[in-house]
């Protein structure tokens, strides 16, 4: 009988550790892409929070104290903003300069963002040929165990 179809195990087996992995990367960026997109939320928020509050020098805003609470509270200084700018620092900053900043940091997160979806894109490629190939193992495996069936 032609060995041609016929499926080695050990292939099998490898396309299957090379699928489980690859289905384990895709989970890990995905959820990298979540939290760059939660990440650029809060700096939209932050922006437009502060153009608000700089246009309006007398406005209340709320205070989020945790647990779902939040007070209002009455901006003292509209021209000055405290910006963490990584590994719990943070400097005083004028409105418009941490504006500026935060939107340097959106343009940052955007670029990173879009470098982690083709990341995805390429895994999910590379995933998707794997899956064909072990697919064709797996009928090799059939075809062969079909064929060992129907001659004896």
């Amino acid at each position: 009988m032609n060995n041609v179809n016929q499926a080695d195990p050990r292939e099998i087996q490898t396309l299957q550790m090379y699928l489980n992995e690859y289905g384990q990367q895709l989970e890990l960026m995905t959820q990298q892409l979540g939290m760059i997109e939660q990440q650029r939320f809060e700096g939209s928020a932050a922006i437009e929070a502060l153009r608000t509050i700089q246009e309006n020098a007398d406005s209340v805003v709320l205070l989020p104290v945790g647990g779902g609470a939040h007070l209002r509270v009455k901006v003292l200084d509209a021209d000055s903003v405290l910006v963490n700018i990584g590994a719990d620092v943070s400097v005083e900053k004028g409105t418009a300069d941490a504006v500026e900043y935060l939107e340097d940091r959106l343009t940052e997160l955007e670029a990173l963002a879009k470098k982690v979806a083709g990341s995805v894109e390429q895994l999910q490629g590379q995933a998707t040929e794997i899956s064909r190939r072990l697919e064709a193992a797996y009928r090799g495996a059939r075809q062969a165990q079909a064929g060992q069936g129907g001659s004896s």
